[in-house]
């Protein structure tokens, strides 16, 4: 299973992101932020694989500057990989 994380240093525009995603019919949740990001905010946006192109177009006209970074999170063998995608 994949996934995207939209990383934010900020927790109000972590909770904006997610909000607006949704009202773009794009399925979001703020999700605590896992520590090997390294970001320290506590909150990013989850965003499905099918999601995630669309997901970044709208993010991108946003202006979001504690934007830290996207992460693809995968799960194998009951073991969560990041990787740091942009």
């Amino acid at each position: 299973m994949c996934e995207f994380l939209v990383v934010f240093r900020s927790r109000a525009q972590a909770l904006d992101c997610a909000a607006r995603l949704r009202q773009g019919g794009i399925r979001a949740a703020a999700v605590s932020t896992p520590q090997e990001t390294g970001a320290g905010c506590g909150l990013s946006v989850r965003i499905g694989a099918f999601d995630f192109a669309q997901a970044r177009r709208v993010i991108s006209g946003c202006g979001y500057g504690a934007l830290f970074g996207y992460f693809r999170v995968e799960r194998q063998c009951g073991r969560t990989f990041l990787t740091r995608v942009g």
